[in-house]
């Protein structure tokens, strides 16, 4: 049997992945539960933009957990350009402040979507061995939350656990766009 108190002090890494709608909703329920607990929380969303409006964030400012969008939205919304530069940004704050030991848990929401864009070469902005690097050498105890589809190999091999979240049965197929307060 596991030594409880190493278990509870060692980190956790979690992976939200699939083609099903709930990964960025069961992480942002992780962060409640944290911050409940009275952990200190940080979510960093990596294709949304600041320049939207977003449920979980109103919510999460009165909450008092620090959540940042910081991407420029979907790939075929702006220039590779536009992106690359917001993946560029948004990597380097995701390394400081993970780095700064701050936090006990730290959301990368979309993560595994900016690392699956194949549109054009983000490897130089958004490097994969820097990811994993992280990874490895966050703070011992800090819970590292990564969510998005299509969750590279390498990155499922580093987390202590996995969910896949299947899409069985989705709105969007009847013609349903995007609904407020469930999607956004």
């Amino acid at each position: 049997m596991a030594n409880t108190s190493k278990a509870k002090s060692k980190g956790l890494v979690l992976v939200f992945t699939g083609d099903g709608k709930g990964k960025t909703t069961a992480s942002l329920g992780l962060a409640v539960r944290a911050v409940g607990r009275g952990k200190r929380v940080l979510v960093i969303q990596f294709i949304k933009n600041p320049q939207r409006t977003y449920g979980e964030k109103i919510i999460f400012d009165k909450l008092g957990i620090e959540m940042y969008q910081t991407g420029v939205g979907f790939t075929w919304t702006k220039t590779p350009e536009e992106h690359r530069e917001a993946l560029q940004k948004a990597w380097s704050f995701t390394k400081e402040k993970v780095q700064s030991g701050n936090y006990d848990m730290v959301i990368l929401d979309e993560l595994n979507n900016a690392l699956a864009i194949d549109r054009f070469p983000i490897d130089d902005v958004l490097p994969l061995h820097e990811v994993l690097e992280l990874i490895q050498q966050r703070p011992q105890s800090m819970h590292l939350v990564i969510t998005g589809r299509a969750a590279k190999q390498e990155i499922i091999d580093a987390s202590d656990l996995v969910s896949e979240i299947k899409a069985t049965k989705h709105y969007y197929d009847e013609g349903i766009p995007a609904v407020l307060g469930v999607e956004f």
